[in-house]
């Protein structure tokens, strides 16, 4: 098991600094990802969505610490309060830093969730930079919650499909979704 987990973080990296696309396990859904600094990167991952330009990605990160270097200023606050969500959470930050424009909201927001699944948190600490997550889907058809349920144009499209958790048909729901702002939590997805 560790092997073919060790072959995939390998073949993973070199496919993300060429500036390819993944198709891995989150601790959600099964997505698509590539490197979030990497512009051309995030629009190959639109064209394969057939998704609009103007929706905006999510990234991941494996550590809170990581959040400074993407954020222009971050309540610190904000990480004790993620400690007590059950399910994985996305928060909104205003003020993204050193990421490829295509991946920002229209505002320069950007949606950022630390990721607890153990291959994305190797992976994202051996790449060390960002990872964009988005649904192994085109954009409009249902979210594939497992590696079975992703289909063909999507597993055809991507530069490398990872093997770990293919077999994993248990069913997780995408991230819960805020913005923090003064101390404050919005709920913009629950």
């Amino acid at each position: 098991m560790m092997d073919n987990f060790e072959k995939d973080i390998t073949q993973s990296l070199e496919v993300l600094q060429s500036g390819g696309l993944i198709l891995y396990p989150t601790d959600t859904v099964w997505g698509i990802g590539c490197d979030a600094t990497n512009e051309t990167a995030v629009r190959k991952i639109f064209e394969l969505k057939q998704r609009p330009a103007s929706n905006a990605m999510i990234v991941l990160l494996a550590e809170e610490r990581e959040v400074l270097k993407y954020v222009a200023a971050v309540d610190l606050s904000l990480f004790d309060f993620l400690k007590t969500m059950e399910r994985p959470t996305t928060v909104v930050y205003d003020g993204a830093l050193g990421l490829a424009p295509n991946v920002l909201n229209a505002d320069g927001s950007i949606g950022i969730r630390i990721c607890r699944e153990p291959f994305c948190r190797a992976l994202i600490k051996r790449f060390r930079k960002p990872l964009v997550s988005t649904s192994a889907n085109i954009s409009g058809q249902p979210t594939a919650a497992t590696f079975s349920q992703v289909g063909d144009v999507i597993k055809e499209g991507v530069d490398y499909a990872v093997h770990y958790r293919r077999q994993d048909e248990t069913i997780s729901a995408p991230s819960s979704v805020i913005r923090w702002k003064d101390g404050r939590v919005s709920i913009l997805r629950p």
